[in-house]
């Protein structure tokens, strides 16, 4: 744990004076920030009212009711009355206000190629690709995947779902075919916009052979359309299949957004659980809107003359969130589509000093692989244009923090440390940008966050770790899991009861109140940043006609944070072997792509269960790491236990 530590990090005073959160502490008339993060939980209803009229949302029609949580917790509903959309905030309204000429989108290839959008061309191309779909049938409510590398063209398809009211399914380019095909048949999507292929590493990366295998399994989907991103051969279906390139440019921009309830769905994200499938969380235009400024604004300063790039893909609630928060505010964002580290080690640095970078989020993953090549790396590139660097998606070593922030940010730019989820598309925890920093600290609750850290018996706890939980609603709630309300009372309200969001991350708060997170306290496992439930692993190993069960967790790794570990129960006949250890990988690569590869594959005689026949995997890990593994009382076969220290 970490006890009380000095401060690392101060802001500079004509910063504070500057910035937007300081605009707000003077509205909200409070004098300092522990005064503002109270104000704005004691009635978050004037909270989000005072902060959405700072940050100048825009409406079609303003809302009636803040919020309306009579049906309890769980079903809150938001900005009543008020019709809305994301592309009215992120696009039209800008153009409209003469502000078209501005730069929005920068883009930079895994081969150095660049291009840049201003508002005006980013608003023509969104319409014309807007204009299509309605063209193809689409209506508001329909859903829409988006399996593309992150070139400009994703953030084009993003926001033409948006403004034609479909709903976007956002799916992480390197994902395998079955991944792709729960998802979109969960819901039942209509279109997916996809590409040949992408880049990495200077080499041509299929997509499309993917997308076809996926879109083969899907009775609901009408039509890809394929971006020409390679130029390598690929399958293609006539009538179903579309070139972007053929049927997006000749078109003239459908100047039409539509105009819609607030809570209309904006999104459906998917994040993986421990156990089943992936559970579809559903986000809303005003919801997003609301969280996402909210964020951008007052943690990460963002303002119109700022360009911000985070290391991320559309997959991950990152790229969503950024891509709507940078834009809405006016400012820049970049979208990239290559390693960090390729073709040279400073690959990412070079972009900063490119593009004149004054944002930049980076995983503490991406910090290990950079420190790998020494301190000069950060310090042989010009990063002067930095004011602020980003983190989230997994606990820090203070090792690392360090050579962030005086290496990357030159000891100038606080680390803005968020966590959050892809529950509620945005932050729990997260500095502002004038709070004093610790090493590693998120510093506190969220503004309108009602966050704290429980005990087992679910009352506060300090100086101890404990249960991070969210005591009141906020706009960006997933509104229940997609089809099974059943699901989402059970992973958020069970365990502290219906007026507790239950999180289930590890929290800390040291004595001096800066909060700290230790991992998830369930079984889901971060790669570097990337969370899978191991349902979805072992599902995918025992696809293979040799695997009878599996058991997937996720051990430390230096590098990435966690990696994945399986442990395997053969079928009657089966030989283990080298061969079929690696074909058991292969499977995990086919499904879910190269970064969940497992570290290691064991072979055992069977795995440890409880009565019920439920897997315990935080004993397997344990006993794995050689850690105590507590009780075995609820084990039924604990023999099963000491085996998988001597597992091959």
């Amino acid at each position: 744990m970490q006890d009380s530590t000095p401060l690392i990090w101060r802001p500079d005073p004509a910063a504070v004076a500057a910035a937007n959160v300081t605009r707000l502490m003077h509205k909200a008339g409070v004098a300092d920030l522990a005064a503002l993060q109270a104000w704005s939980v004691a009635d978050i209803g004037r909270f989000w009212d005072v902060a959405l009229k700072d940050l100048e949302l825009a409406w079609y029609r303003p809302y009636e009711q803040t919020y309306d949580d009579s049906a309890g917790f769980p079903w809150t509903r938001w900005f009543l009355g008020g019709r809305t959309n994301i592309v009215l905030n992120c696009l039209d309204r800008h153009v409209a206000a003469g502000r078209g000429g501005r730069t929005a989108l920068l883009g930079e290839g895994d081969d150095g190629g660049t291009t840049t959008r201003t508002y005006s061309e980013l608003k023509d191309e969104v319409g014309r690709v807007a204009g299509l779909l309605r063209a193809l049938g689409v209506v508001p409510g329909d859903r829409i995947g988006i399996y593309m590398p992150m070139v400009p063209e994703v953030v084009v398809a993003l926001f033409a779902c948006f403004q034609v009211g479909a709903v976007a399914i956002p799916v992480f380019s390197a994902f395998g075919a079955e991944a792709l095909a729960v998802r979109l048949n969960d819901a039942r999507a209509v279109i997916l916009f996809t590409a040949d292929g992408g880049f990495r590493r200077g080499k041509a990366a299929a997509v499309k052979p993917a997308a076809d295998e996926a879109v083969a399994q899907v009775p609901t989907l009408r039509h890809q359309i394929v971006l020409r991103r390679t130029g390598e051969p690929v399958p293609f279906t006539a009538g179903r299949d579309l070139w972007w390139d053929e049927v997006v440019p000749t078109r003239a921009p459908d100047p039409r957004t539509e105009e819609l309830e607030s809570e209309a769905p904006a999104m459906i994200l998917y994040t993986s659980g421990t156990t089943g499938k992936p559970k579809g969380t559903v986000h809303t235009h005003g919801g997003c809107l609301a969280q996402m400024n909210k964020e951008l604004a007052y943690a990460f300063d963002v303002k119109p003359e700022d360009r911000f790039f985070w290391l991320t893909d559309i997959g991950w609630m990152m790229g969503p969130w950024e891509m709507i928060g940078v834009t809405s505010l006016g400012a820049s964002v970049l979208v990239y589509e290559g390693a960090p580290n390729w073709p040279t080690p400073g690959r990412l640095f070079e972009v900063v000093a490119r593009h004149r970078i004054t944002h930049l989020g980076l995983a503490p993953t991406a910090i290990r692989l950079l420190r790998r090549a020494g301190d000069d790396l950060a310090a042989s590139h010009d990063l002067s244009s930095l004011r602020i660097l980003g983190s989230t998606g997994e606990p820090w070593d203070p090792e690392s923090w360090t050579w962030c922030f005086e290496q990357v940010g030159g000891g100038r730019c606080p680390i803005i440390n968020i966590s959050g989820g892809t529950e509620l598309v945005g932050c729990h925890l997260s500095p502002l940008a004038i709070t004093p920093l610790k090493n590693s600290t998120l510093y506190g609750p969220a503004l309108g966050m009602d966050v704290d850290c429980f005990d087992e018996d679910g009352q506060p706890m300090r100086g101890g770790l404990g249960h991070l939980v969210l005591k009141q609603p906020a706009p960006s709630l997933t509104r229940s899991f997609l089809g099974d309300d059943a699901r989402y009372l059970a992973t958020y309200f069970e365990r502290f009861g219906p007026s507790v969001w239950y999180h289930g991350d590890w929290a800390y708060v040291d004595e001096d109140g800066y909060w700290f997170l230790h991992g998830r306290s369930d079984d889901t496992i971060n790669v570097a940043g990337k969370r899978v439930g191991p349902a979805e692993v072992e599902a995918a190993i025992v696809e293979h006609p040799d695997a009878s069960e599996a058991a997937a967790v996720g051990v430390p790794d230096e590098l990435k944070g966690a990696d994945v570990v399986a442990f395997v129960v053969l079928r009657p006949g089966a030989e283990e072997s080298e061969a079929l250890r690696a074909a058991l990988s292969d499977q995990v690569i086919a499904h879910l792509g190269k970064t969940l590869k497992p570290k290691a594959i064991r072979f055992v005689d069977a795995l440890p269960k409880t009565r019920s026949a439920k897997i315990v995997r935080g004993i397997i890990k344990r006993r794995y790491l050689g850690e105590d593994v507590g009780d075995l009382a609820s084990v039924e076969n604990p023999e099963a236990v000491e085996a998988i220290a001597r597992s091959r």
